[in-house]
């Protein structure tokens, strides 16, 4: 008997080797089911088993949601197919997609890898956010696109008439930038669907690339990661051993995350058509301005898996407390709640699991996963047996880890079907990113969640890159820090940057969260500027209690921070202080503020520095 809700996970009995050179490996026993050649088998397989159900839905701006079903999507994606062969697209002239999630989109990558032609999602922040477009122009140069979609003309005009060649076809659902031509998508529905199709179908196998996703550029200018029909194929494969419950019944996500990452276009929209669910394409986001749109759609749907980001949860939870008939829907036919991309704070999980037992008088089983672009992306995962907070699981079948010494930490290598070739068009840093043994150097520490025993899964110990050493020689493992300093700090903190390489002690530029800043204020904040409210004693003071807190419940130098000083400018994408997911760039942001960690340095402390108490 177990304290969750009953669901179908699927095992993964660890088994750990020890090497004499030091490293380990691990792997589970479990066997990986054949994987189609082609993750588009899986679209025409659901056409004709199950024509009528829906496999794509999205609001149209009047409110009702646009459907679309099975048969109506393989139809479609053939005569879009069409098109682009017409169009003489190859892997040497992909389609790049600037905007974000939606039907269009959706088919047009369909269509794309049902005939070998790699499709390239691009993050909408490198045209709608950035301002120098840099990161945009770099990948456009890159990629040589045959075809460049966007939703709107209109929307995404300036980045388009300052980057994208008038000699590419542009495709638009609606709109063109004022003095460039385009096509409409309604044309390419009207492609010829026929022999060509099916010959070039046929051609499509295991080494075909099917993706080109651009990393966030975290540490520099994207990289082109290159996605071949094995590795979606394969990982489906996993995640249909590990997430058993989909195979049994059809999956229902409501679903922001964005496609032009790999949790939210492989993870997501493939374990929908891997396993014939369906997908309703939700335009929230998880920010105050955003997730009222998110919380419309789960009032009306009701979600068999929820995937979601940490900050998500962070901004659910209050509104499941406030909202009886959100929280009967949402938990209606939950199976499990999904988080990846960071750590999901201890009170947030605390929060889910009473709403579930509240709702349902059980909780809903709480799962993660570890992977990257470069991995499909799904390589480790979490199971009843050793789901925890901090716990990221064991290898999913097909999955070899390595585990390397690294300056006290094991350093994380991926092995398995799931593993990109490389980088497009960048021999050099394809090298840079395999050892010897071919193996995908992750960047990542893990570390045994119970000593010695790989049954028990492994938790994040950092990023290998980020770390470093005080001036006493004492290495700062900068990844967990930061997750417990932004846990201490809660709900006034959205993210932090670990500061202290050389010196001696650790202190951090804080980015805070706004919203609860202003809270603390109530009426005093409305007309002040955001300097202005982290400038106020109260907040000031509130932070500094929390600081002292944290600071009793530290150990050592390594883990004690006994300075911060807060962000009033945002983390800029322009400057990659920030990716397009939200992710900060620790190195950059150290860089382009070097002032700011000076003073938190100074002697005295400058006044804009928060002590521990």
């Amino acid at each position: 008997m177990t304290d969750h809700r009953d669901v179908e996970i699927g095992p993964l009995p660890a088994v750990l080797e020890k090497h004499a050179d030091g490293t380990l490996r691990v792997r589970t026993t479990a066997p990986l089911t054949q994987p189609p050649r082609r993750i588009t088998d899986h679209l025409d397989r659901w056409a004709r088993e199950a024509p009528d159900r829906v496999f794509l839905a999205q609001r149209t701006k009047e409110g009702p949601w646009r459907t679309m079903t099975y048969a109506q999507v393989r139809k479609a994606v053939r005569s879009i197919a069409g098109a682009l062969l017409a169009r003489g697209l190859s892997a040497e002239r992909p389609v790049a997609i600037l905007s974000g999630n939606d039907i269009e989109q959706a088919l047009l990558v369909l269509a794309a890898m049902y005939v070998g032609v790699p499709a390239a999602p691009v993050s909408p922040a490198y045209s709608l956010i950035a301002t120098d477009y840099d990161k945009l122009r770099t990948i456009l140069a890159r990629l040589t696109p045959g075809l460049i979609f966007a939703s709107s003309g209109r929307a995404f005009a300036r980045a388009i008439l300052a980057t994208c060649d008038p000699a590419i076809e542009l495709v638009t659902a609606a709109g063109a930038p004022e003095g460039r031509s385009v096509t409409e998508f309604s044309t390419l529905l009207a492609g010829p669907d026929g022999p060509a199709v099916d010959a070039a179908n046929a051609t499509v196998g295991p080494d075909t690339v099917a993706k080109i996703l651009f990393t966030s550029g975290s540490t520099g200018l994207p990289k082109g990661v290159i996605n071949t029909q094995r590795m979606l194929c394969a990982n489906q494969e996993m995640l249909a051993h590990w997430l058993a419950f989909g195979k049994t019944e059809p999956p229902v996500l409501v679903d922001w995350l964005p496609w032009h990452h790999t949790f939210g276009g492989n993870h997501n929209l493939g374990f929908v058509l891997r396993n014939g669910g369906t997908l309703y394409i939700d335009g929230g986001k998880p920010t105050p301005a955003g997730i009222d749109e998110t919380i419309r759609n789960l009032r009306e749907v009701s979600p068999t898996v929820y995937f979601n980001v940490p900050k998500g949860y962070e901004e659910l939870v209050p509104r499941l407390r406030a909202d009886a008939q959100l929280r009967e829907t949402f938990y209606k036919r939950l199976n499990v709640t999904f988080y990846a991309g960071a750590t999901l704070p201890a009170h947030v999980a605390a929060e889910l699991d009473a709403l579930a037992t509240e709702t349902l008088g059980k909780r809903v089983l709480m799962i993660t996963s570890l992977g990257a672009t470069e991995t499909a992306p799904a390589c480790l995962a979490s199971t009843p047996h050793n789901a925890r907070a901090g716990v990221v699981g064991v290898p999913l079948p097909g999955v070899t880890l390595k585990l390397i010494p690294n300056d006290g930490k094991l350093e994380a290598r991926m092995h398995g079907p799931m593993v990109t070739p490389g980088y497009w068009r960048d021999p050099e840093q394809t090298a840079k990113a395999f050892d010897e043994e071919g193996f995908y150097k992750l960047g990542d520490a893990l570390r045994f969640a119970i000593d010695g025993d790989a049954d028990g899964g492994f938790v994040f110990d950092g990023r290998i890159s980020e770390d470093f050493k005080l001036a006493t020689g004492t290495w700062v493992s900068v990844g967990p820090l930061r997750a417990r300093l932004i846990n201490a700090l809660a709900p006034f903190i959205r993210d932090a940057v670990i500061a202290g390489h050389d010196r001696d002690d650790v202190n951090a530029l804080l980015f805070p969260e706004m919203e609860a800043c202003r809270a603390l204020l109530g009426r005093d904040a409305g007309t002040l500027s955001d300097a202005d409210v982290l400038a106020a004693p109260t907040v000031r003071t509130a932070i500094a209690e929390k600081l002292a807190a944290f600071a009793r419940e530290s150990t050592g130098s390594s883990n004690r921070v006994t300075r911060v000083m807060l962000m009033a400018e945002p983390a800029s994408i322009d400057a990659n202080e920030m990716t397009d997911k939200g992710s900060l760039n620790q190195r950059a942001v150290l860089a382009r503020r070097a002032a700011f960690v000076d003073a938190l340095y100074a002697s005295p402390p400058a006044p804009s520095v928060i002590a521990a108490r």
